[in-house]
């Protein structure tokens, strides 16, 4: 993961309350790919935390989502 630079603009109602937050779309895009990165790394712990019994070899998860994919 890179170091995400962004530079938000604030739109605040009259009484200077926060309403939103205003983005451009390349910074937009970053914090996208940057959430991405994040639940894969979260994905990946969680894989690592499984025991053995929970795994499912790879050639039948391969065969398993082919037969989900003709259905």
């Amino acid at each position: 993961m890179s170091s995400l630079t962004i530079n938000p603009q604030f739109v605040k109602d009259e009484d200077g309350h926060d309403l939103g937050v205003f983005l451009t779309k390349s910074e937009f895009d970053k914090v996208l790919e940057e959430l991405e990165d994040y639940e894969d790394i979260k994905a990946y712990d969680k894989a690592k935390s499984l025991t053995g019994e929970e795994f499912i070899p790879f050639g039948q998860a391969v065969k398993e989502i082919q037969l989900d994919r003709d259905k």
